[in-house]
């Protein structure tokens, strides 16, 4: 049986199954004085979540065993003024292999995935290297167990059950807010009836891009996450969930710096909820609240105390008519220190003068725009958007998708920096933004996307030249 993207092998039971799967990813790196900008890393953070998501159906568990393979070939186009340079062309091709075993119906599993891809600037647009390979390294890569069932001990429809993960995985606590992360990883999952418990124990891979973005650390982490979530599904419209999440923060310096410490050890305690209000009407909403230890800017004795805070409340529509139109409104904040001048995350150009420190920094991911694409700290972020599928009935176009997200941004503390360091005015009136995509699933193998946003920078930029962002991208699946 073959279907696209995917490939699957059964084996009666009694069988063995021989697997080899290869797995080739890298994150970026920069070697050089110059680092790409947080928009630029948000938006290979979108790509790469895109194309995970695309991988993600699980196919039916029959048999013993049941094998699946596939891959894809892709190639993206990024074309954008970061506020530094006014026009940047970046290409990435890119080759994925994947494949998932199950065996015993399901009570194991092995995942692994595979990517390789080539990254090159136009000549003068370039961070550092004009042009260099990415991997061949693991992705993903894991193995899972249905304990009770591997041990004869419960079946699918007992109340009980209890999972166990270890390898390379995708981690996200509640909603993602504070934690939606790749790392090395074992993570567990008990469920007794309604009640779910999640627990982790993890590192982030070498090569993952740091918070901070001080030139010794910015390029590599050396994390350390420790946490448990509680949630119940018990309810029929809604999902409540709480829970308390570690990092220790390990990240070596490159080069050494004596007169400088890094280390960002932080507690994050979270509670929310997802589900729908009425009817077709959706919603997610998470608050966290940061305690912990920082140093700042300058600082290699004295720790200063973390006490910040964040929140994203979000609706979204579906309305049952032609055309599935959807639309979505969210709020997003993240608080922010005054003596923070020069960056909210990192520690060189950090905190200063106080020994407190309110300024949010957490390891989560939300769609902040893809031309200014603000990390969480130190913003108010509105955005409204909407998208709808206008050809359903014609054949070759009907899973096209065209949509918009509008964006405003205005900082926490006015006098405070940002994530992006060309808003170098003590304003709070970041700007607004504008963007629009279209989504093509041209075949079953075939799949096509068009990105673009506009950001029109506010009193916080000396700048106030507006700014383009391109990507486009072509994706084959096998």
């Amino acid at each position: 049986m073959q279907t696209a993207g995917l490939h699957r092998y059964r084996a009666a039971r009694g069988w063995l199954v021989p697997v080899v799967v290869v797995q080739m990813w890298a994150l970026p790196a920069v070697r050089g004085q110059e680092q790409p900008s947080d928009s630029f890393l948000q938006r290979e953070r979108e790509i790469a979540d895109k194309l995970n998501a695309a991988r993600q159906a699980e196919a039916p568990l029959e048999g013993f065993a049941d094998l699946q393979f596939g891959g894809w070939i892709d190639y993206y186009t990024f074309h954008f003024d970061d506020g530094t340079q006014k026009s940047r062309l970046y290409q990435r091709p890119g080759f994925a292999l994947w494949s998932r075993l199950t065996l015993d119906d399901g009570a194991h599993e092995l995942f692994a995935r595979a990517r390789l891809s080539y990254e090159h600037f136009q000549s003068g647009d370039e961070f550092d290297l004009r042009q260099d390979w990415r991997g061949p390294n693991f992705d993903r890569a894991y193995y899972q167990v249905d304990v009770g069932r591997a041990l004869r001990l419960t079946s699918p429809k007992d109340p009980f059950s209890l999972k166990v993960r270890v390898g390379r995985q995708e981690t996200q606590f509640g909603t993602g807010y504070a934690l939606d992360l790749p790392l090395d990883a074992v993570w567990f999952e008990a469920r007794y009836d309604d009640v779910r418990l999640r627990g982790l124990f993890g590192k982030t891979i070498a090569s993952t891009p740091n918070i901070d973005r001080s030139p010794a650390v910015s390029d590599h982490s050396g994390r350390r996450f420790y946490g448990a979530e509680l949630s119940y599904t018990g309810l029929a419209r809604h999902e409540p969930f709480a829970y308390a999440l570690w990092n220790q923060d390990r990240t070596d310096e490159r080069p050494p710096d004596f007169f400088q410490e890094y280390d960002y050890d932080t507690q994050y305690f979270g509670f929310g909820s997802r589900g729908s209000v009425v009817g077709n009407l959706n919603y997610w909403t998470e608050w966290v609240f940061e305690t912990g230890r920082s140093y700042g800017d300058g600082n290699f004795l004295r720790r200063d105390f973390v006490d910040a805070h964040g929140w994203d409340v979000g609706l979204e529509y579906l309305f049952d008519v032609p055309t599935r139109p959807r639309a979505a409104l969210e709020y997003m904040f993240a608080s922010g220190d005054s003596n923070r001048l020069g960056s909210p995350t990192s520690a060189v150009g950090g905190n200063r003068g106080t020994a407190e420190d309110t300024s949010f920094a957490a390891f989560g991911y939300r769609d902040t725009g893809l031309s200014a694409s603000p990390d969480l700290s130190n913003v108010h972020i509105w955005r409204a958007g909407a998208s709808f599928v206008p050809f359903e009935k014609v054949e070759l176009l009907r899973d096209m998708e065209f949509g918009t997200n509008w964006f405003l941004y205005h900082k926490n503390r006015a006098r405070a920096a940002i994530s992006d360091g060309t808003a170098d005015r003590r304003s709070g009136w970041v700007g607004w933004e504008m963007d629009y995509f279209v989504n093509w699933r041209v075949s079953s193998d075939l799949s096509w996307t068009l990105r673009w946003g506009v950001f029109f920078p506010g009193d916080a930029y000396r700048d106030r030249e507006a700014r383009h962002f391109i990507l486009s991208g072509l994706t084959w699946s096998f």
